[in-house]
Formats: C-alpha cells, sequence, structure tokens
C-alpha cells in the first residue's frame, strides 16, 4: 500500500488524463493492472508492478537523455570566459557571452577558443576535431578563420570577433541538432503508429480473457481476471515505443561527433539505401585552389592589357578558376579595371564592360555560344584539356585576345572516398561544368564510375532526377551551381560547412570539412542504425510474444510479466546506447 502510493500517483494520473482522453496509454494499462491487483488481493504484485514500472519509467527517461546530452556536451567544450582588449588598451578576462562582433581577443597556446573570429594578428595551429571530426591540426595565420570550441596549438593570437556566443559555428551545429533529434524518423513513426493499435488491442484481449472463461467455460473469476491482468502488464509496449527514438538519437550524436551534422532521423535511415552519388568536381574531389599553368595571348594581343583585363574580370567572380587567375596575376598588373555591368553567367563564366567595351572571360562553352571558337583554337583547346587543365578565354565583341589555363589537384581523401563507396556498394558519378575532357582525366584518377562534363545547373538537376529513378540518391557539392541538384538527390551533402551559414541551414547532411571519407562512415552509420532498429522491435515484440504465451497457458504471472516489461525496456535502451560509441 505504502509503495502504491509513494510512486503511483505520477502514473495513475497520467493514466486518468489519457482515459479522460479516450486513448489508452501505458500508464492507463499499468493502472487498471495494479488497481485489478489490488481488487485481488495480491498486494505484494500490485507493489511490484508499479515500482518496477516507475524505476524502467526513469531509465528509459535518462538514457534519452544520456544521448541528447552527447550533443549538449559539445557547448561545454567552448571557454565561458575570453580574454578581450578594452578601449584603454589593456586586456580583461570577460565572460564570452558578453562579448560583441568586432572585439579582439587574445588566445595563448594550449587554450580553447571562445568565439569565432578572424586572426588579426600572430599565427598557429588548431584541432577543429569538435567541430570537424578531424584531429589533424590546421595551421592559421592572419586572416584565416578561428572557430568556438577548437584548441589552440603552440602560437599566441589575437583575433576579431565575427559572431556572438550564441551565433557560432558550435552553437549553430548544436542548435540544428537537437531540432533534428525532435523530429520522428520514419520508424519511429511507423512504431507510434503500431502502438496507437496494438495498445487498444491488447486491452479488447485482456477484457476478453477476463470475461470471456468464466462466462462460457465455468472458469474461476479471480484465476482469469489475474491471467488478464498479467497480459495487461506484458503488453505494455514500454519498450516498443523507447527503442526507436534511444536509437535515432544516439546516431545523431555519433554523427555529430565525426563532424557530420544530419539534419533528421528521415535522412539517417535513408542513407543506408543510397545506390548512387553524384559529385561535383571543384572543392570536391579536388581541393578547389587551381594553379594557373599557361598563358597565351592571341591574334596578337597586347599581353600585359590582356593580363589587367583578365584580373579585373576574374576579381569580380567567386569561381575557384576565376580566383585562380586573379591570384596569379594580380601583382603583375597594378590597379585593375573599373569593370561596369558585371555579370556571372551560370556554369559559363562572367561578362564586364571596360572603358565603355563589353568583355568575357568564360570556358570552351562560352566560347561555342558565342560563335568565337576557330579550328586551329579547337585543336588547341583539347590538347590542353586532355592534360587534364581548363581553359578560360578572354575575347571582346571582335575577336579573341587570350587563353589561360589553370589545373587543380585531387584530394588524397577522395580516392580513399571513391573505393570505400564502392565497397560499400554505391556507385558514383561525377557532375562537372568543366569540359568533357578534364572531367574524364580527373574521373580516371579517382576512380569514378561515370563522368559527365560540359554541365550547367539545369543539366546536374537532369542528371539526378534520371539517378532517382533507379534508387536513392546522394548528391555531394559546395557550390550555387550544385543547388538544384543537391534540392532534388534524396540527400544532399554539403562539403566543408565549417563556418557556412547557409550549408548548416539548408543540407540535408552538412560535413563540417571536405573530407569526402565521411559519407562512407554516415552510410555505415547509417546501416548500423537501421540494424540496432530491427534489433530492438524484434527483441520488444519477440519477449512479449513469449510472455503472452505463457500468460495463455496460465504459466504466467504479474513477477513475470513485469520483469519481462522492464527487461526488455532495459535490453532496447542498452542496444540503442550502444551507437553513442561508434
Amino acid at each position: 500500500m505504502l509503495a502504491v502510493a509513494a510512486v503511483g500517483p505520477t502514473t495513475y494520473r497520467k493514466g486518468w488524463l489519457a482515459l479522460r482522453h479516450g486513448q489508452l496509454n501505458v500508464n492507463a494499462l499499468m493502472s487498471i493492472a495494479v488497481t485489478g491487483a489490488m481488487a485481488l488481493g495480491q498486494w505484494p504484485e500490485a507493489a511490484m508492478v508499479i515500482v518496477l514500472f516507475t524505476v524502467a519509467e526513469a531509465i528509459e527517461a535518462s538514457s534519452l537523455q544520456r544521448a541528447r546530452r552527447a550533443i549538449e556536451g559539445l557547448m561545454k567544450l567552448a571557454p565561458e570566459t575570453v580574454n578581450v582588449q578594452q578601449a584603454d588598451g589593456r586586456w580583461a578576462v570577460v565572460d564570452a557571452g558578453a562579448v560583441g562582433v568586432g572585439r579582439l581577443v587574445r588566445v595563448q597556446p594550449g587554450e580553447r577558443i571562445g568565439l569565432d573570429g578572424e586572426i588579426v594578428r600572430g599565427a598557429s595551429s588548431i584541432n577543429q576535431a569538435p567541430i570537424t571530426g578531424e584531429s589533424l591540426p590546421v595551421d592559421k595565420a592572419e586572416g584565416d578563420a578561428v572557430f568556438a570550441g577548437t584548441i589552440n596549438g603552440y602560437g599566441a593570437f589575437d583575433y576579431r570577433v565575427t559572431a556572438a556566443a550564441g551565433q557560432t559555428t558550435l552553437a549553430r551545429i548544436i542548435h540544428a541538432v537537437e531540432h533534428a533529434q525532435g523530429a520522428k524518423a520514419p520508424t519511429q513513426r511507423f512504431v507510434d503508429r503500431f502502438a496507437s493499435v496494438y495498445t487498444p488491442t491488447v486491452f479488447a484481449i485482456a477484457i476478453a480473457v477476463a470475461v470471456l472463461p468464466p462466462l462460457l467455460l465455468g472458469g474461476g473469476w479471480h484465476d482469469w481476471i489475474y491471467r488478464a491482468l498479467v497480459l495487461l502488464v506484458i503488453g505494455c509496449p514500454c519498450a516498443l515505443v523507447i527503442s526507436t527514438p534511444v536509437t535515432v538519437v544516439s546516431g545523431l550524436a555519433a554523427a555529430a561527433r565525426h563532424g557530420i551534422l544530419i539534419k533528421g532521423g528521415a535522412y539517417l535511415e535513408e542513407g543506408r539505401k543510397m545506390r548512387w552519388l553524384a559529385l561535383d568536381k571543384t572543392g570536391t574531389l579536388t581541393h578547389g585552389q587551381p594553379q594557373l599553368t599557361d598563358f597565351e595571348p592571341l591574334a596578337g594581343a597586347d599581353a600585359a592589357r590582356c593580363r589587367r583585363l583578365a584580373v579585373s574580370l576574374a576579381m569580380r567572380s567567386d569561381h575557384p578558376v576565376s580566383q585562380a587567375i586573379a591570384r596569379a596575376l594580380d601583382g603583375e598588373v597594378g590597379a585593375p579595371e573599373t569593370v561596369d555591368a558585371f555579370e556571372a553567367l551560370a556554369g559559363r563564366g562572367v561578362r564586364g564592360e571596360i572603358g565603355g567595351r563589353a568583355y568575357w572571360l568564360g570556358n570552351h562553352r562560352l566560347a561555342h555560344e558565342l560563335g568565337r571558337c576557330s579550328q586551329e583554337l579547337e585543336s588547341r583547346l583539347e590538347a590542353l584539356e586532355r592534360q587534364g587543365r581548363t581553359v578560360v578565354l578572354l575575347f571582346d565583341e571582335r575577336q579573341m585576345l587570350a587563353l589561360f589555363a589553370v589545373a587543380d589537384t585531387v584530394k588524397d581523401s577522395s580516392r580513399a572516398a571513391v573505393a570505400e563507396l564502392h565497397r560499400l556498394g554505391v556507385r558514383t558519378v561525377m557532375l562537372s561544368g568543366d569540359n568533357a575532357h578534364t572531367a574524364a582525366a580527373v574521373a580516371r584518377d579517382v576512380g569514378i564510375d561515370r563522368a559527365l562534363g560540359n554541365l550547367l545547373p539545369e543539366d546536374k538537376l537532369e542528371v539526378v532526377e534520371g539517378l532517382c529513378r533507379e534508387g536513392t540518391v546522394g548528391m555531394a557539392g559546395d557550390g550555387i551551381n550544385d543547388a538544384p541538384a543537391l534540392a532534388r538527390a534524396h540527400i544532399g551533402f554539403a562539403m566543408a560547412a565549417i563556418g557556412t551559414d547557409a550549408a548548416i541551414e539548408t543540407a540535408d547532411v552538412a560535413l563540417m570539412d571536405d573530407d569526402l571519407r565521411k559519407i562512407a562512415t554516415f552510410i555505415r552509420l547509417s546501416r548500423s542504425t537501421r540494424a540496432v532498429l530491427v534489433q530492438n522491435i524484434t527483441l520488444a515484440l519477440g519477449i512479449k510474444a513469449v510472455f503472452l504465451a505463457l500468460t495463455v497457458a496460465g504459466l504466467g504471472t504479474l513477477w513475470m510479466a513485469v520483469f519481462a516489461d522492464v527487461g526488455a525496456s532495459l535490453l532496447v535502451v542498452g542496444n540503442g546506447l550502444r551507437l553513442l560509441r561508434r
């Protein structure tokens, strides 16, 4: 009586609220079972049922919270205080939450960085593992970005704050994963729907067990009501209901620790079915930092003038190829020309007016579309492209002026990543806006199954749509040109999302660095999560089925029932939490 009075009120209150709203949940089933046991004079068993049920509920809540805390613990990586320069020039330790954007912060060797910022003085090597999952230190110097929660290495430096405490990359990661944890995965939605039918069915069967045998077969009321109460306890779907959320939340937390930000349980479950992965070339398979390898004035054009025109146009573009030209020639040409009516031509190049005359700086496709290619130029372009180089042409309204060739290098991790994907049964296709020869050369180097070049954003979208008819498709990219294809793929992977607001907010899966091997890690984690989900559901239903059979045969007791229910719950919780160690 004391046990029921001490721990029973919460269960009774939740059960009564459910019954008032015409619902049958686990609390309602347990309340009826405990009340029935007391009515039959089974006080020890009634006490044991309510106590163990309460303990099991507490363990389940604690386990789910533990999985969630695996993410929340990342927030503690950022120190609560930072060393900030004051108005009079002195340095003082203040609360990180009170530091505004633009303030100067000093970091000593071995300290954790408190806020996002940009180095203005000094240099160091920084361990970015809390954000990217990659433990190899990254060298940082003036102008480079640093992130809250990362660990400073050998050097001291000052940096200017670029984001307040609640808006750092680390804070956004935590917010995004917490939001994902709150969304139900497909398996969880199925289990919830199943439980909504299963629980009333168990209740109806229990009523039939309690009433029909005494009325129709002359059985004893006491014995059959007791069996019905045992059936209610065994039929309680606690283990089934908790099995899915604890598993999915653990999987999301494990991914985040590897620098993989998954935006919901649906994508975590979908990853195991991936059959194709479409990959952008520049910045995804390659370093995205091409170097200028060739420069040739054409048709007698003045070389110095061509360089200046090219730099003036290239400096206005954010494309890696244009940036390579600007970097290589910037110191040779002096002050750039003023560019009017500048226009970025998606998948082609740029256009602008300099001194009242229109100029284009673009790829082979753009030259074809504008009818500027000759047979001689085509031969020269093909020779360069077969060497894996990307050719950019400078021309005006009358003639070709110059050609520039740049070459990018393939990341070592790309080869390993593609090999891992193949071992997992995932085929790969490269979608590039670059020429077909360069795309094919890179694909051969990396081991890509298919390579498609000269693609505009709409072409990439069309290819992905075709692949979607063959099965689950992922798309990995890092540029605006990839956005339509990323959105159409079943799972969109944003590369190198660290410090990128748009990628963290919009991607289905954001990889916090540029290592493609994380996609294979994501797929393996997805498959492990699926396996644990199936194991948990099988355990929960299998244990119920065995004890239900024992109860119908008259061999079950309330003691057995409550231990079976609690035991099943503990088994599935422990199994789900295993994912935190992956």
